[in-house]
């Protein structure tokens, strides 16, 4: 058994499964890796183009001494030879929206997303990375990417296809249907989500995902803040400040319905789109204010006494991802399967439950076992749809001011924390989730008979209590309750199929953090924590890219750490 002080690497060189199937001698035969590409996915109607990616690396992999120097190269390096993009042409050039062959001769797509692959793998800027592109020490990069006769793209062709890949990734229209209260809520669907698909398809080729990891899924949605590449002027900008309106009309500001000085918006500069908006970043939105010394002509200042204000920590003016990562707990790392990103001020739970939603139509033989997620993700919404999926919720629990009355819990049913209470006070005992009847068993093992304290003590009864009806013989563990989707009140706030704070829970729930807090880390390490692009389209098609990447990079270091251990023994 391995040792909890086993580093990740350290526990996947001790999986002989990991270190026999995933090296590189043994995919030898398989190599190069070819992006897996659905048969219902159109060729792209492009004839020609102005770059052509051809894999190059066929030479290398029949030599087995060759395929050992390896690992010597960068993960970036090593995934240029293990996988073949060139079945990745067809679903960029869907994402492009291109639908004829006629027109201009663009760069291969694929070329481009190697490009964009490259600047985001050595955290470059697209001025420098186009810079190194054209550099004869980069040769070898600019011939593997496909580009010929010194013909590269510009900065303008590369902001171009991000725009054209976040632009059309709602294009298609399709949407997913995620219940909310009595009524159905639409969510877009991302197609850019493709992407995602085919380098978990790469990485399953592979061999690298357990098959446990995939028969009895852990997964984990989590948001993550992007900071918009605007600097934000007025944090209360919304929808309306970028609709035109004449001096004499002039629009309502959302800043003043606030209490702050806001904008008059009476003047010509905010004609067109008001003058402390941010047109570049027209959907970006702020999220958790926090005051700050501003000047009396600030936009954001308040009206009322400056005593009377409090500071509320950290404010954030941009976009929020939401990727839905896939935990490996065998061989301790994680991929990110599917993503949206959105204005930060929206909510994460209707997202999360759509991309949950998603699974069966991307990921067909995949069988989440269980999800996990913060309190932002414990509204009804979200909780019925991991029931809905058959798996375990273990979402942390979202307080409300009527957790804090404990003389309520007899009544109501249940703790702060979802245990089941009974009548007199006493805290049920979990005996397990029934994963077939999606239900969960608690008893009270008749507490009042053996001198145990009840958790809240009532007024006028008498303990033990002689009116219970569970004490005799006939009921062997007392009173039991079964909770299946909510409880005896409908409610479903704090269901939880594994007890909160069990050793179950927490081993299920921080494995599960610490698979997205990992992806956001990495995304942050890229210098993706504030966006180098302007515009929803662009942060959109680069967050995608970025989790692609991370995927692929993973293999790589993957593949290596298994050739190394190989080698080893």
């Amino acid at each position: 058994m391995d040792g909890p002080n086993l580093t990740p690497p350290q526990t996947r060189v001790t999986d002989t499964d990991f270190v026999s199937q995933c090296n590189l001698a043994s995919l030898q035969p398989h190599l190069p890796l070819a992006w897996p590409v659905s048969s219902e996915m159109p060729p792209s109607p492009k004839k020609s183009y102005r770059s052509s990616y051809v894999y190059l690396f066929q030479a290398e992999v029949t030599e087995l001494a060759q395929v050992l120097a390896w690992q010597d190269l960068s993960d970036f390096d090593l995934l240029l030879r293990l996988v073949d993009f060139s079945g990745l042409r067809a679903v960029l050039a869907h994402h492009l929206g291109w639908q004829s062959g006629r027109g201009w001769q663009p760069f291969d797509p694929v070329s481009l997303f190697l490009v964009v692959a490259w600047q985001i793998a050595n955290g470059w800027k697209r001025s420098q990375v186009l810079r190194n592109l054209v550099d004869e020490r980069y040769a070898d990069y600019a011939r593997t990417f496909g580009f010929q006769n010194r013909v590269y793209p510009t900065e303008g062709g590369l902001r171009h296809f991000l725009t054209s890949l976040g632009c059309n990734s709602e294009a298609g229209g399709g949407s997913v249907e995620v219940e909310q209260g009595e009524g159905v809520v639409q969510v877009l669907v991302q197609e850019l989500n493709l992407l995602l698909v085919g380098a978990v398809g790469v990485l399953r080729a592979a061999k690298l995902l357990s098959e446990q990891a995939w028969k009895e899924a852990l997964l984990c949605p989590d948001g993550q803040l992007h900071d918009a590449a605007s600097q934000v002027k007025c944090i209360s900008v919304t929808e309306s400040c970028y609709q035109p309106c004449a001096p004499a009309l002039p629009r309502v500001c959302p800043a003043k319905e606030k209490e702050r000085r806001g904008c008059e918006c009476n003047e010509l500069a905010c004609a067109q789109v008001c003058r402390h908006a941010t047109p570049r970043d027209s959907e970006a939105r702020y999220v958790w204010y926090t005051g700050s010394n501003q000047s009396a002509e600030h936009p954001n200042r308040s009206t009322k006494n400056k005593d009377s204000q409090k500071e509320h920590g950290e404010g954030h003016y941009g976009y929020r991802s939401l990727p839905l990562c896939l935990a490996d707990p065998q061989r301790r790392f994680s991929v990110t399967v599917l993503n949206d990103v959105r204005p930060a001020n929206q909510h994460e739970d209707l997202p999360g439950a759509a991309l949950l939603l998603q699974l069966k139509d991307r990921y067909p033989d995949l069988h989440v076992a269980a999800v996990a997620g913060d309190a932002g993700f414990g509204f009804d919404s979200f909780l019925h749809t991991v029931y809905s999926l058959g798996a375990r919720r273990v979402v942390d629990l979202r307080a409300h001011a009527t957790d804090r009355n404990k003389p309520l819990w007899p009544t109501r049913g249940y703790d702060d924390r979802g245990r089941p209470v009974c009548n007199y006070g006493y805290r049920l005992v979990s005996y397990g989730f029934d994963p077939q009847r999606q239900r969960h068993k608690w008893c009270c093992d008749q507490a009042c008979l053996k001198d145990k304290e009840p958790e809240v003590r009532l007024a006028q009864v008498s303990y033990p209590p002689p009116e219970c009806p569970y004490q005799d013989q006939t009921h062997k563990h007392g009173r039991v309750v079964d909770v299946g989707e909510h409880f005896a009140d409908a409610s479903t706030r704090l269901v939880r199929d594994v007890p909160v704070g069990s050793s179950a829970w927490k081993a299920l729930y921080h494995r599960a953090r610490n698979a997205v807090e990992g992806r956001n880390a990495r995304l942050e390490d890229w210098e993706l924590k504030r966006m180098p692009v302007y515009g929803l389209p662009r942060a959109k098609a680069l967050i995608f890219l970025a989790d692609t990447l991370d995927t692929l990079t993973t293999l790589a270091r993957l593949v290596r750490e298994a050739t190394q251990a190989d080698c080893v023994t």
